[in-house]
């Protein structure tokens, strides 16, 4: 039995989000029930382009055609990492070699955390803490953790030319099948995957969470004006949708939430898979 990742079956193509910013796209189907959710990175380009987080290694040959069908690889000048999970930096090695120009934008902690998968070139690094602003060619990017987070060393990055906010995992949501913008959503289904996502996938510590600092730092996220988001497992959120991204946001504390499947499920799921089989 081969146990290496299985390739997605389908390739869905770039997204042009806004200004200058394509979301580069890969489906990851559910075990055992009809969801799929995103698996996304980002690409900016402009004077100095930008690609931001690296993709899958599951998915390494479409995501480098797709990458480098929207940005010439010796053009690039930027790799931001938001953090160090391996579904944002399969491709990071592959990346760094046919980008010769490029400075990779991470931080102290993810180098320290991921050293022993990356060899990192550290004369060709750039460190960015939370809130820490560097210049790409016409425009200023800003990284800013999230609200929501599984990793101490994650970064959001906020474009202040185009005001699109890159949320990293935060917002992350399943769907019933691939959809555009979370407009696209059942508005209940929303919700109710968003916090599945978030309590089960991404931050089991939000039972515990003071919630007049949880608020605090929706506020400010909220303060920060996107005019969109893009995120590694959502689809777009656009300007008409963030308030309502913002409010599922407010309230995952004492959202209530499915369990998430135990034994009993994996058992129903592997008799399926044998019934299939045989």
């Amino acid at each position: 039995m081969s146990y290496e990742p299985v390739p997605p079956a389908r390739p869905y193509a770039p997204q042009y989000v806004g200004p200058d910013t394509w979301l580069v796209r890969q489906v990851q189907q559910a075990t055992g029930a009809p969801l799929s959710v995103y698996i996304n990175s980002l690409v900016i380009t402009g004077a100095e382009p930008v690609i931001v987080d690296t993709g899958t290694a599951a998915n390494r040959a479409q995501w480098l055609e797709d990458v480098f069908g929207v940005v010439e690889p010796a053009d690039v000048r930027w790799v931001f990492l938001s953090h160090e999970d391996h579904d944002h930096t399969g491709n990071l090695a592959e990346v760094m070699a046919r980008c010769p120009k490029a400075t990779l934008v991470c931080s102290w902690g993810l180098v320290e955390r991921f050293s022993n998968a990356f060899a990192f070139p550290l004369e060709r690094c750039r460190w960015a803490n939370d809130g820490e602003r560097f210049g790409a060619g016409d425009r200023t990017l800003r990284a800013v953790r999230p609200p929501l987070y599984d990793s101490p060393t994650t970064r959001g990055l906020l474009d202040e030319r185009s005001g699109i906010y890159w949320a990293a995992d935060a917002f992350a949501t399943p769907m019933p099948q691939p959809v555009a913008t979370v407009a696209d959503l059942d508005a209940e289904f929303w919700a109710q995957g968003h916090a599945m996502f978030a309590h089960h996938g991404l931050a089991p510590w939000l039972r515990l969470v003071d919630d007049g600092r949880f608020q605090a730092g929706i506020d400010r996220f909220a303060a920060l004006g996107a005019t969109a988001i893009a995120g590694a497992h959502t689809p777009l959120v656009p300007g008409s949708q963030i308030p309502a991204a913002t409010e599922l946001l407010r309230v995952l504390p004492t959202a209530e939430v499915p369990p998430a499947p135990d034994q009993i499920v994996l058992d129903a799921i592997t008799q399926q898979l044998c019934c299939t089989v045989g």
